[in-house]
């Protein structure tokens, strides 16, 4: 279903306020050369943070480079699946950017992996658990320590609806790892509130990236479509800058009694009391 009036499913555009809640903040996104986590990066980045973003997407970081400001952005090429990679890119981040305040755990996805469980193949399951889970563990384990040094830290790592109520259109392999994610954001909100630090997840419905635009193309009908839409109690999906501002409400320093949060982001799609 190709979409010819956007606004019939994203509604009329959101005004975006201007503030500067992350002066003098130094902030990761991964994954952050588009979609989703681009909209964060340069969201923070609006609001006044230095923000270095990995990515693996050679286009989207060229695109990024041209688009945004090299005074408020940095960019690593980055494969979030290589552990290796990994600690090369934060040795070059701590080395432009001195320690970090807020790191934002975006890099995630189902890879286009099969939706029905019996199709999913060990390489799937693999593959997303790597992106999706083992990525943001990795690179946490890189950052914290130099939160725990100055006793102040945000950590918000992407979850999902998926994780917490199912997928009409992803596989178990990605709904079995944004579920690890929101546990994994659980044990560290535990672990380090002691120390200065908020660990909190935001869990996004069905925002209308390219990529989930593209997936419901294929695996919904116009009609499954309308009934998914029919089904949000605010009668759209989600956009990018939805998800941007929950993230940026989670970082800031305002939000630093709110941890161990699941911040549902899914228009009402699903709710619990």
């Amino acid at each position: 279903m190709q979409i010819e009036n956007r606004e019939e499913e994203l509604g009329p555009e959101m005004p975006k306020e201007k503030c500067r809640r992350f002066e003098g903040k130094a902030a990761l996104v991964t994954a952050g050369a588009k979609g989703l986590g681009r909209e964060v990066a340069s969201r923070l980045a609006h609001e006044g943070a230095r923000v270095v973003i990995w990515d693996n997407d050679a286009e989207a970081l060229d695109s990024c480079r041209a688009e945004t400001d090299p005074e408020r952005l940095h960019w690593i090429a980055t494969d979030l699946l290589d552990a290796g990679a990994i600690e090369a890119a934060f040795k070059e981040t701590r080395a432009a950017f001195g320690p970090l305040d807020i790191l934002v755990n975006n890099a995630g996805g189902s890879l286009h992996t099969p939706q029905a469980f019996l199709e999913e193949s060990e390489e799937d399951w693999a593959r997303v658990m790597g992106l999706n889970l083992d990525a943001a563990r990795r690179t946490a384990r890189l950052v914290l320590p130099g939160m725990m040094e100055r006793g102040y830290g945000r950590i918000v790592n992407m979850g999902s609806k998926a994780g917490r109520f199912g997928s009409f259109f992803a596989g178990a392999n990605y709904a079995a790892s944004k579920g690890a994610v929101q546990a994994l954001t659980l044990q560290w909100a535990q672990e380090y509130g002691r120390h200065g630090i908020t660990c909190n997840a935001v869990c996004p419905g069905a925002i209308l990236t390219e990529r989930v635009d593209r997936l419901l193309s294929e695996r919904k009908t116009p009609e499954e479509r309308k009934e998914m839409l029919a089904g949000i109690p605010v009668g759209r999906h989600g956009r990018v800058e939805d998800v941007a501002a929950a993230v940026c409400f989670l970082a800031a320093e305002e939000a630093g009694f709110v941890t161990g949060v699941m911040l549902d982001v899914n228009g009402g799609q699903a709710m619990v009391a």
